[in-house]
């Protein structure tokens, strides 16, 4: 399949931003947090609970912003910068995650909820950017490029850290520098990575800019909530994605808190992660090209399918081999899930309204994010073990799972093949 220079570039930066998710979100930065958390008196399980209602809060703030910022973003001009904007305060904040205090482990979560905030407010625009470098037809494989290349970008990046934390700088630093040094190359490769995007991603569909724009915007985002609810396909969707994406962000999130919870050791945790992220290429990839055949939204409950499995394994886990079985499931279709979610959304918005309709999907995303990590940090409170936080996930699967099976096609979606 022969990408366009813009599809490229398009793809390049989940290449690039991927690597802070799997080393700052998944991997590095939850070790490093309970370790510090530790020092201070923190017990292991209520360090698990803090880190998953900061990750809530921090999203929380991207998801009340989202909405005004998406409408001002439809704006020809604006869209480009507004992602520039959230992207290099990302970029920045996660170069400061070196500079903070290990003794201060609040002063290591403000920080880590400013470059989560960059690093998820970006993400807002550049899934709306789908729209802009490619076509309805090529939708689900482009999304699933990105999603795919995004696991290999990451575990190459990966596989420096983890020589680093291993051979703790081939002997010539401790366990601290070598953790601050994988916050700077996480931040150097996000940001190398990105040039491309920056350079060759154009907006394409859009709102003529008018005088008092912003201004316009908060009518703009009341029409948009009209409009959603004249397409029931659009609107079920989203009510579908909203419990589904929550579930799937959660134990993604708290993945690493959870093997630590378990005993499993952190250079045990970072070669699974590793694993993870390899055996998800392949199978991102084979998730869009299947969508030709059997439709993007069997494909969604396909992996809706396997992450209700997922749930159901966590609660009889006791060992390291169980963790392996439950990380490998999870490889299998976090990409594709994501990747068609994305696609499936492009394909049955109004195109003349693509980049409101897409703010609205990463509204939903986004304030999705909130209700898992309480579920998760809450049952594990009530119950003292994280295993039954995951398999409480399961009602968000299911809900969604629901939704989606009895998602009706709109008569003005009825052309397309999804």
């Amino acid at each position: 399949m022969k990408l366009t220079k813009a599809e490229r570039s398009w793809i390049m930066y989940d290449w690039a931003n991927s690597a802070y998710s799997l080393v700052i979100v998944t991997a590095i930065l939850p070790i490093y947090f309970k370790a510090v958390s530790s020092n201070a008196g923190i017990s292991g399980v209520d360090s698990t609970v803090i880190w998953g209602y900061t990750s809530s809060a921090a999203t929380l703030v991207i998801s009340i912003l989202a909405p005004f910022l998406g409408t001002i973003a439809d704006y020809f001009g604006y869209k480009k910068k507004i992602f520039t904007l959230f992207a290099l305060s990302g970029m920045i904040t996660t170069f400061g995650l070196a500079i903070v205090s290990s003794q201060s482990w609040v002063a290591l979560l403000v920080v880590y909820v400013l470059s989560h905030m960059g690093f998820q407010g970006a993400n807002v625009f550049y899934d709306g950017f789908l729209v802009d470098v490619t076509s309805d037809e090529r939708a689900d494989k482009i999304s699933a490029y990105g999603y795919g290349l995004g696991y290999i970008g990451s575990a190459l990046l990966f596989v420096i850290v983890m020589i680093l934390q291993v051979t703790k700088g081939f002997g010539y630093l401790n366990t601290i520098i070598v953790t601050q040094l994988s916050f700077v190359l996480t931040a150097l490769w996000w940001t190398l990575f990105s040039v491309p995007f920056f350079k060759n991603v154009r907006q394409i569909h859009g709102v003529k800019r008018q005088s008092h724009s912003i201004r316009r915007s908060f009518t703009r985002l009341m029409t948009t909530i009209k409009d959603i609810r004249q397409y029931r396909l659009v609107a079920l969707f989203l009510l579908a994605y909203f419990f589904y994406i929550d579930g799937v962000d959660t134990i993604f999130t708290m993945a690493t808190a959870f093997g630590v919870d378990m005993g499993i050791d952190s250079n045990h945790l970072i070669i699974i992660l590793l694993v993870v992220n390899l055996i998800a290429f392949p199978f991102t990839i084979l998730y869009g090209w299947l969508s030709e055949r059997f439709g993007t939204k069997a494909l969604i409950t396909v992996a809706i399918d396997v992450y209700v499995l997922i749930c159901l394994c966590a609660m009889f886990m006791k060992t390291a081999f169980d963790f392996w079985i439950l990380a490998l499931l999870v490889g299998t279709s976090q990409g594709g899930i994501q990747a068609l979610s994305r696609s499936y959304f492009a394909k049955i918005i109004p195109k003349d309204k693509a980049n409101e309709f897409f703010g609205f999907y990463n509204i939903f995303g986004k304030f999705s994010a909130i209700l898992g990590p309480i579920i998760f940090s809450t049952m594990t409170k009530l119950t003292g073990k994280s295993q039954f936080g995951i398999a409480s996930l399961m009602i968000l699967f299911i809900i969604g799972g629901l939704i989606l099976l009895f998602a009706v096609r709109d008569s003005k979606n009825s052309r397309l093949n999804v």
